[in-house]
């Protein structure tokens, strides 16, 4: 076993009900005085980012707000930010939302200052040191739902809006300076995307303990991410005002982020060019992918998840833990196919070939190929 890696873990975190209250102080200790709130279209006009508008405003931080941000953010987004955020002199980010707003505001603070395309960042080898780091704004990030965890992660998903192919744009100084994790602004999310956002987290934590890279700490955190999401989703999609369930999955979140450090697999593969596509909800495509990845990969993570099932509270090791899998998709109304959520099969070509690129294929127990991928995609269509 190559018991070497590259280790980065999150930053500083305010958790806390009502801890939103603190903004001017993130911003403060960020060295943010002009700051932009950046989020998404839906999220611009509800009452939570009203009031933490009112919060910066009452600081003598102003109320500048961008809101022009598609559900899977694209370089269009980013280059109309950028000219926002130029005009208002803004010195900082607060990337507010969720995984698309917190995605394109890093980009924003990211590439106000570059002089290289955002292409040119992908998180290819060591391509993230082209930037200019001295030219990057800090950033502050505010979640709104408990999913994506892009509030502790160095990197966005951005979509090229020519080839509509999802890249992976890294550099650790985009990483936020400071995170604002308050569970009650998680409360207004309707069940639908309270599932789907934390089926996303229990994605990241599962390929996480999944990935056959060495990370003993990354791989201590996707099994607790793992157990909190068990015993605390149903609770949030049931009872969407349940703060104590709220708080539990915007940790796990933040965990399954932190945790995939150790690396991506099919899922993941899978879920971008999906979604990038055909602009399905990311968590929901992880979702519906995730049982037909477990059995490819059951002869290389068969004996983790039999020693992991018992702490989960499943019976049965492995065997267990994937039947759990499809019961609890379908407690959440998850579709059972790919074509239930508006892709189409006449694509697998293309898909089979975008997800052979995307770099999460590397993290895979199993090494991909179009064989195999083919049979994932035939099988989840």
């Amino acid at each position: 076993m190559n018991l070497t890696g590259n280790w980065s873990y999150p930053t500083t975190i305010k958790f806390g009900a009502g801890r939103i209250a603190e903004l001017p102080e993130a911003c403060a200790q960020a060295r943010i005085e002009r700051p932009l709130l950046v989020t998404d279209k839906g999220l611009a006009g509800l009452p939570i980012t009203a009031h933490a508008l009112d919060i910066l405003e009452d600081a003598g931080l102003g109320r500048a707000v961008f809101s022009d941000v598609d559900p899977n953010p694209n370089e269009k987004n980013v280059e109309a930010g950028i000219e926002a955020f130029k005009a208002g002199g803004h010195d900082g980010v607060i990337a507010f939302g969720g995984g698309s707003g917190l995605d394109l505001g890093k980009m924003v603070a990211f590439m106000a200052g570059q002089t290289h395309r955002i292409w040119d960042f992908e998180d290819i080898g060591d391509w993230w040191t082209r930037a200019d780091a001295d030219a990057i704004a800090p950033i502050v990030a505010v979640p709104t739902t408990a999913g994506t965890g892009s509030e502790v992660g160095r990197a966005s998903v951005i979509t090229n809006s020519q080839t509509h192919v999802k890249k992976i744009i890294f550099h650790p100084k985009v990483l936020p300076t400071v995170v604002i994790c308050d569970p009650e602004l998680t409360i207004g999310m309707p069940p639908f995307i309270t599932a789907g956002t934390g089926l996303d987290a229990f994605a990241h934590c599962v390929e996480a303990f999944s990935s056959p890279h060495y990370h003993p700490m990354s791989q201590g955190i996707a099994l607790e991410g793992m157990r909190l999401v068990i015993e605390n989703l149903p609770r949030a999609y049931a009872e969407g005002g349940d703060l104590e369930a709220r708080a539990h999955m915007m940790s796990a979140a933040m965990m399954g982020a932190t945790a995939f450090q150790k690396g991506l697999g099919a899922i993941h593969a899978m879920s971008h060019p999906v979604g990038a596509l055909f602009n399905t909800h990311h968590g929901t495509t992880n979702a519906i992918c995730m049982p037909a990845v477990l059995d490819l990969n059951a002869p290389a993570i068969r004996d983790r998840f039999d020693r992991a099932a018992g702490y989960l509270g499943i019976t049965g090791g492995f065997d267990g833990f994937r039947a759990f899998v499809q019961s609890f998709n379908d407690s959440f109304a998850i579709p059972h196919s790919l074509k239930e959520i508006g892709a189409d099969a006449g694509r697998i070509n293309d898909l089979v070939a975008m997800a052979l690129e995307d770099p999460s294929c590397g993290g895979n127990p199993v090494p991909l190929n179009q064989q195999n991928l083919r049979a994932l995609f035939e099988t989840v269509f």
